[in-house]
């Protein structure tokens, strides 16, 4: 049975606590529920993170970076060689929908940044997967099946880190849609977000069996934006966070609801499934993302520790519960 690795986003902290590299270890081991933290230092702190992963045990397995060609290329070597002197195994890139002179990436830019990407990490033993997120190229959902079969046409191994909740949010939200560009698409079923639907996003790229790293964010669809928060500009952010478990009171900025949860859920047991029943899935890596940003939980009120614990808790629990159902020769769906 291949299992996989959960890790917890190093940002879990909002920005008035102020932790030490050992102490954001400790945090995530003393929960019980991580084999590992999602995190590319920066450059001045990774001696002394390398110290608190070998005190604590917790590795840096993954980590996340952004990148904007025209401006960020030559930085990517040095994320990747820094990936590796953490011993870091798979670095995880956003790239912007637009380079840094405002055009829009092309095809080629983007295939091309990808094999960069993977030749520089080669040196280091690191490998980058590029991730569906809004702001990237990938928030153009149609983007993503040409982009693997452009690689695959080159022989190249494709990583794409899944994260659906940059698909869930969207959801009976027709102005996100409309910036994915697919607000008619899905209005006359060509494309699916929901994933309870038949042929929906989530199935479709999953059966691309590219998913090597796939991040649970909890989400609702239509989820209510992030008022407690604005944009490094002012504006307001986009809201693509929902509590986990019931938040106190005054600790969320709108009214929860259990049922919000069923969607994210399920796209995850999608993710599940799917690496259960085809073994050429080649998912590894899953994290926990409950950050403290503005679209997500910057100055929620609650422990976004405590929640990203307990969705590691709950993937463990229906991991479990799934190949329990597989080796009895049970349905995995209802």
């Amino acid at each position: 049975m291949r299992d996989f690795a959960i890790g917890c986003t190093y940002n879990y902290s909002q920005p008035h606590e102020r932790l030490s590299p050992l102490e954001r270890f400790r945090r995530v081991r003393d929960t019980g529920a991580f084999d590992y933290i999602n995190w590319l230092p920066p450059r001045p702190l990774i001696d002394e993170c390398i110290k608190a992963s070998q005190e604590t045990g917790i590795p840096m397995t993954t980590g996340n970076c952004g990148l904007q060609l025209g401006r960020d290329g030559e930085r990517l070597a040095g994320l990747l060689e820094d990936a590796g002197r953490v011993d870091m195994k798979l670095l995880n890139v956003m790239l912007n929908t637009y380079a840094a002179d405002g055009h829009e990436l092309t095809d080629v830019e983007i295939t091309d940044a990808y094999k960069r990407g993977m030749d520089l990490g080669a040196r280091h033993g690191v490998e980058v997967s590029f991730e569906v997120h809004v702001d990237c190229w990938t928030e153009s959902y149609k983007r993503v099946v040409p982009f693997v079969t452009a690689l695959r046409r080159e022989r190249v191994k494709v990583n794409v880190t899944l994260d659906y909740s940059h698909v869930v949010f969207k959801i009976a939200n027709f102005a996100e849609q409309r910036i994915s560009g697919v607000e008619e698409d899905v209005a006359a079923g060509r494309v699916v977000l929901d994933p309870f639907m038949p042929g929906n996003l989530c199935q479709e790229w999953l059966a691309l069996n590219v998913i090597s790293f796939a991040q649970f964010r909890p989400v609702s669809p239509h989820n209510p934006r992030n008022v407690w928060a604005r944009n490094e500009d002012g504006s307001m952010p986009r809201g693509i966070m929902y509590p986990f478990v019931p938040p106190g009171e005054g600790e969320w900025h709108s009214p929860w609801h259990a049922f919000e949860l069923a969607t994210c859920k399920e796209a995850f047991r999608h993710v599940m499934r799917h690496h259960l029943t085809d073994d050429a899935s080649p998912l590894t890596y899953v994290i926990t993302e409950m950050i403290a940003r503005a679209d997500y939980g910057l100055n929620a009120k609650f422990s976004l520790l405590e929640h990203n614990a307990e969705c590691a808790r709950w993937i463990r629990r229906e991991w479990a519960y799934l190949k329990k159902l597989h080796a009895a020769g049970l349905p995995l769906q209802a």
